[in-house]
C-alpha cells in the first residue's frame, strides 16, 4: 500500500476501489524521555529487580479512589531501594541494597500498569538493569530496549505506621505446607466470604473455612508455636498471594490480638521482605 502526504497533517492510501484518510502529528510533538531531567540513577541485575517488584506489587490496588494506591511506591534512602504497596487491607514491603548511595531519602510512585509491563519486560538474568528518575518520570534502561513511564502524583501514605510492633505471638511454619493447607480450604469458600479462621494452639495450626450453605472443611499442620491459644479470621486470597509472594521454604506470622493485624516475613532475621494482613471480623 502507498501513503501519500497531502497537506500538512494528514495522510491517504489510495487505490482502485477505495480511499482511505488520516490525521496524523508531527514527530516534534511526541514526548521527548531523553530531554528529562533525571535527579537519581542506579543500576542492579534484572533478577534482583524481577524479585523486589515480583514479592511486592501483588498488593498494588486497582481502580481504587484513592489514586496513590494504583501503584507502586518506590524509596531510596541510603544504599537501600525500596518498594512498597498497599491496598488498604494487606501491605507487601521489600527491600534490597544497591551498590551507590544518596545522602537524601527520595521517593516515587510508579503507575500499576508500568509496573505490570516490567515484569513482564524483566528477566532472571544477572545482565544490569540501569534507573533512572526524574520528579514526574522513570526510565529503565534494558540491554535491548529503554523503557520510560510517567508517575503518580500523589502523597504515599506513612507505611511505617502501619507495621505492627510488639506481637507477642510467634509462629514458624513450613511455607508449602501453610500454602497447601490454605488452598485446600479455600475450596469450600465463596467470592463473598473468602474469610479463612485460623486457630493456635501449641504447636498447631487448624484452618477452618465455613461458607453461607455452612459447609465446612478444616486443616490442621505442625507448626512451632509456643504462645497463648488465639483465635484470628483473615481474607484466604490475602494468605495465599503473600505466600506465592515468598521464596523461602519456612515464614515467620507474628500476632498480637484477634483484632489487630498479623506481620508475615521469611523465617530469617534479615526483614528484606515484610507483609502485613488486617484480620476479619469472627
Amino acid at each position: 500500500m502507498l501513503f501519500q502526504e497531502e497537506g500538512d497533517q494528514s495522510l491517504f492510501a489510495p487505490s482502485s476501489l477505495t480511499r482511505r484518510e488520516t490525521f496524523f502529528r508531527s514527530s516534534e510533538d511526541f514526548p521527548d524521555s531523553e530531554g528529562a531531567n533525571y535527579v537519581d540513577e542506579i543500576s542492579l541485575p534484572q533478577s534482583a529487580l524481577k524479585a523486589l517488584l515480583d514479592e511486592t506489587s501483588f498488593a498494588m490496588a486497582s481502580q481504587d479512589v484513592r489514586y496513590y494506591l494504583n501503584g507502586l511506591l518506590l524509596e531510596r534512602e541510603g544504599n537501600v531501594l525500596r518498594t512498597v504497596a498497599t491496598d488498604g487491607h494487606r501491605l507487601a514491603l521489600g527491600s534490597l541494597t544497591t551498590a551507590n548511595t544518596i545522602t537524601e531519602k527520595s521517593s516515587i510512585i510508579i503507575p500499576r500498569k508500568a509496573i505490570m509491563e516490567l515484569g513482564r519486560l524483566l528477566n532472571d538474568s544477572e545482565d544490569n538493569v540501569n534507573i533512572a528518575f526524574s520528579n514526574q518520570q522513570i526510565k529503565v534502561e534494558l540491554p535491548d530496549l529503554h523503557f520510560t513511564s510517567k508517575l503518580i502524583d500523589g502523597q504515599f501514605p506513612n507505611y511505617e505506621r502501619v507495621l505492627p510492633l510488639g506481637g507477642d505471638k510467634e509462629v514458624i511454619a513450613e511455607r508449602d505446607q501453610l500454602k497447601q493447607a490454605l488452598s485446600r480450604a479455600a475450596i469450600l469458600s465463596s467470592d463473598k466470604q473468602r474469610s479463612v479462621r485460623i486457630n493456635l494452639e501449641s504447636g498447631l495450626l487448624k484452618a477452618t473455612v465455613i461458607n453461607q450453605e455452612q459447609e465446612s472443611a478444616e486443616e490442621e499442620i505442625s507448626v512451632e508455636y509456643n504462645g497463648a491459644p488465639l483465635e484470628i479470621a483473615f481474607n484466604n486470597a490475602y494468605l495465599l498471594d503473600l505466600l506465592n509472594a515468598i521464596p523461602d521454604d519456612k515464614v515467620r506470622m507474628v500476632f498480637s490480638d484477634e483484632n489487630s493485624s498479623a506481620l508475615i516475613t521469611p523465617a530469617d532475621d534479615k526483614l528484606e521482605r515484610q507483609y502485613v494482613v488486617m484480620p476479619m471480623r469472627l
